[in-house]
């Protein structure tokens, strides 16, 4: 119940909490200091151990352990602002604490007020002090949270750290016993208190026993020491929250302050846990509402314990229905003894743990590469992006499921032995049968496991007595085959129960050490084959060359021979011509001949005929103007008579 100070001014003197408020004031700010120093070490200590051993449990216990403290201490000195404000008041006048009327401030004084006060003299310090606190320990668990710490072993360290926080713990369980045994009417915050410390001796108790079991072959304890945090981060999320919904409540400092840090999941640890109760006592301190008088709630609180034990056996005997789904199947044990293998479907049985289904597959077709690196997963590629790394096929590299092979070598007339580069990859599935789902579950705890070791196996066994060449040039179908038959027979066998769909080989090559030296023996070998090709061109070219020489002068000797003897042809056909001619018409032919080589020869000839005849009284006259003097020809023409 608050008090106003302007109702019940006189009044409070008469209250046992304001008579002790300068006694709680000075306990709670002892107790605060003493818990700050020691969360502030262990946050300290936390990130000096982070920086040389970020993986080890040190951390992830020293702060959620100077987490649940700093929680506390926000407890406290929300408790300290209350009990001060107590202190205050019997001290001064109940007067000093009422705001004056608003008419006898002055306007500049008003003025000068807000602006000294702020935004602090509106929200207040203890709402900013919480919500700081808070803050620290929720960052502080956000950043060391991390469920994926590997075991490591402790040392006898760890029995020291958890020896000092049980003592830890131990003096926070007497301060928490002396807060629970104060009365409501003296101290009101000391119950809301005494849950706080409850979340810190929890946060100890479970440190010290992860610290304790904590070693190389145990993971659990890393996982609980980091889950522990969560119980101080909630309570930090709330204290946070209450600070933010106080901003909308106004202040008023003539009433008696309440305690803000009052947690619903603190108030949780108690023991029976009663959380309706809980539930139902700030229902009827905050809105009125009882709800034992409500009938309802009245039935269902006697009902609830046998209507529990019926949904329980009916939970319980619904075990015993069993779903299987349509790509799979079940084989169901009676006792331990497998007794059936349920198709798809439902299924009733006896309830669990008298019968249960252990699920097989029907039909699934997996994938297996005879080697698979552990260190790298490859990583999916999108749809219409560039093909991812692992699709280049070149082996200069090495890649995920390659594996190594020795293989039988012969240079000459001497024995070794050579290392390969394999991906084979195996399709299978459980068999069909409900004889090859009991073999694949109970004869082979881990079917991948023995095909890759089978496979191993008989790679071995087959490669040995193969080369390279033999390798490179076989077809891989065959070989495929080949092994595929061999690993069925293998795993057959052993009774798997699994059966070898198709054996694929994707790549055989030499190592990828090697792969500089076989490419330049693969260049040398080319570059020897372009120059014999070269060459033989070559020898070619001269050869149509000479060929083409030989053709041309065969020719023009033909040609030659046969323009020879057609003209010797044609003169004898003339010659025996004019023989015939001149035996006919004699003297006359012969004049004729002459004639006419006379009138060939004086064809083109500039001739002056000068007859005889011509009289003496007409002399001739010469026109020398078309001849040209032999002396001088470049000399010009000139006519002469």
């Amino acid at each position: 119940m608050q008090v106003d100070l302007e109702a019940d001014g006189a009044s409070v003197e008469g209250l046992p909490r304001f008579q002790q408020g300068v006694f709680h004031a000075r306990r709670l700010r002892q107790a605060g200091i003493s818990l700050t120093t020691l969360a502030v070490a262990g946050w300290i200590l936390a990130l000096f151990v982070a920086l040389f051993a970020p993986l080890s449990i040190w951390p992830v216990v020293l702060i959620t352990c100077s987490s649940a403290l700093v929680v506390l201490v926000a407890g406290l000195q929300s408790a300290w602002w209350v009990a001060d404000w107590r202190a205050q008041v019997l001290e001064e006048p109940a007067e000093s604490l009422i705001e004056p009327p608003v008419d006898e401030v002055a306007g500049y004084s008003r003025l000068v007020g807000r602006l000294r006060n702020g935004l602090l003299a509106q929200i207040g310090a203890p709402v900013l002090w919480l919500a700081g606190w808070s803050l620290l320990a929720l960052v502080s668990l956000i950043e060391f949270w991390n469920l994926t710490l590997p075991a490591a072993p402790v040392g006898q360290s760890a029995s020291i750290g958890a020896a000092l926080a049980l003592a830890l713990a131990f003096g926070l369980l007497v301060f928490e016993r002396r807060l629970a045994q104060e009365s409501v009417a003296q101290w009101p915050e000391a119950s809301p208190l005494a849950q706080l410390s409850r979340v810190a001796i929890v946060c100890l108790v479970v440190s010290a026993l992860c610290l304790l079991f904590a070693g190389a072959a145990s993971v659990w304890p890393l996982r609980l020491a980091v889950l522990a945090g969560l119980l101080p981060g909630l309570v930090a999320v709330e204290f946070l929250l209450r600070a933010v919904l106080s901003l909308f409540s106004p202040r008023q400092p003539r009433l008696e302050p309440r305690l803000m840090a009052q947690s619903f999941i603190a108030g949780l640890l108690r023991w029976p846990p009663q959380p309706l109760l809980a539930l139902q006592h700030e229902l009827h301190n905050r809105f009125g509402i009882d709800l034992r008088q409500i009938w309802a709630f009245t039935y269902m609180r006697r009902a609830f314990l046998p209507v529990l034990l019926v949904v329980l056996a009916v939970g319980w005997a619904l075990t015993g229905v069993h779903e299987v789904p349509l790509q799979g199947r079940g084989i169901y044990e009676r006792f331990g003894k497998p007794v059936e293998v349920f198709g798809p479907g439902l299924h009733a049985g006896l309830p669990w743990p008298l019968g249960r289904v252990l699920a097989v597959e029907n039909g699934v077709v997996h994938e297996l590469a005879t080697s698979v690196s552990e260190a790298s997963t490859p990583e999916l590629a999108p749809a219409e992006g560039p093909a991812p790394l692992i699709a280049n096929r070149l082996w200069d590299a090495s890649h995920v499921n390659d594996k190594s092979q020795v293989i039988a070598s012969s240079s000459g007339d001497k024995q070794g032995f050579q290392i390969v580069n394999m991906d084979v990859r195996f399709v299978y599935r459980i068999g069909l049968t409900d004889r090859a789902a009991l073999a694949a579950t109970y004869n082979s705890a881990d079917v991948p496991t023995l095909i890759r070791s089978t496979a191993s196996r008989i790679l071995v066994h087959d490669f040995a007595s193969r080369t390279l060449d033999e390798l490179l040039g076989e077809q891989r179908t065959s070989l495929a085959d080949e092994i595929g038959r061999a690993v069925q027979a293998d795993l057959q066998k052993l009774d798997s129960g699994v059966e070898i769909l198709a054996t694929v080989v994707e790549a055989i090559h030499p190592p990828a050490g090697a792969a500089n030296a076989y490419h330049g023996v693969q260049a040398a070998q080319i570059g020897a084959q372009a120059l014999i090709s070269r060459e033989r061109g070559a020898a070619s070219e001269q050869t149509n060359q000479a060929l083409l020489q030989a053709s041309t002068v065969r020719d023009e000797a033909l040609a030659t021979a046969r323009e020879v003897s057609a003209g010797a042809r044609a003169a004898d056909l003339r010659f025996a011509a004019e023989q015939k001619a001149y035996a006919t018409a004699g003297q006359a032919f012969v004049l004729e001949q002459y004639l006419g080589q006379l009138s060939q020869g004086l064809a083109h000839a500039k001739l002056l005929i000068l007859d005889h005849r011509l009289g003496a009284d007409g002399a001739p006259t010469i026109d020398l103007r078309s001849f040209t003097l032999p002396a001088d020809p470049s000399v010009p023409r000139k006519a002469v008579q």
